[in-house]
């Protein structure tokens, strides 16, 4: 079904996964290809007021079945009306976090299971896999440097202890060394420059395959 392609950016809050995205998307466009960007939750008018309900403070007593489900109900929106459009027509698509981030935060976290929530994000996604998935790995203390740096409010999510962010940092290089056909993972605590090098090289090289 997909002509176009799907890249997807996990990592950590901090990882600086925005930053690249941004930069992947302007060297793409330069180029001549069609690109959309898109974020998790969020991307369609249902998507923002699901995010909204996700990251707001106010709602810290969410349970995690909830949480999961309202991600899933997000994410399925996004595929339909934009990710599956986009990549019939031929387009790239660059998405904040994916289903990785399901299995990861809610699965591991949570610990709601990882098998079960892939097969349930799978479901949601209707059978969508990224092509390629960057994972920005960088170290708790340093995406928690970051975003202290950054002076920027902190969302529910964001408010969460370490000890829930080492549970995801370890199980995002779990799920990459279980994917590793699909998954880059390119140390986030190198310089911006050097890190867009390597996602430029890779994209290349994937683009070059797909001639």
């Amino acid at each position: 079904m997909k002509k176009g392609l799907f890249i997807t950016f996990e990592g950590l809050d901090g990882s600086g996964k925005t930053t690249q995205i941004k930069l992947l998307n302007n060297y793409l466009k330069s180029k001549g290809f069609d690109v959309v960007t898109t974020i998790e939750p969020g991307g369609t008018e249902i998507g923002q007021k699901i995010r909204k309900i996700l990251l707001d403070k106010g709602n810290l007593d969410i349970s995690p079945k909830a949480e999961t489900f309202l991600f899933l109900a997000s994410r399925a929106e996004l595929v339909s009306k934009i990710i599956v459009p986009a990549l019939m027509e031929g387009k790239i698509v660059l998405c904040d976090r994916f289903f990785d981030s399901t299995v990861v935060y809610q699965g591991t976290a949570r610990g709601l299971g990882e098998k079960q929530i892939l097969d349930m994000s799978l479901w949601a996604a209707g059978g969508i896999v990224p092509d390629i998935t960057f994972l920005l790995s960088v170290k708790v203390s340093r995406g928690k440097k970051r975003m202290d740096t950054a002076s920027k409010k902190r969302d529910r999510i964001e408010l969460e202890k370490d000890n829930f962010k080492e549970k995801i940092y370890r199980g995002y290089l779990n799920i990459a060394r279980k994917n590793k056909d699909r998954f880059a993972v390119i140390n986030g605590e190198k310089n911006i420059e050097s890190i867009f090098e390597e996602i430029k090289s890779k994209v290349s090289e994937y683009l070059e395959k797909k001639k």
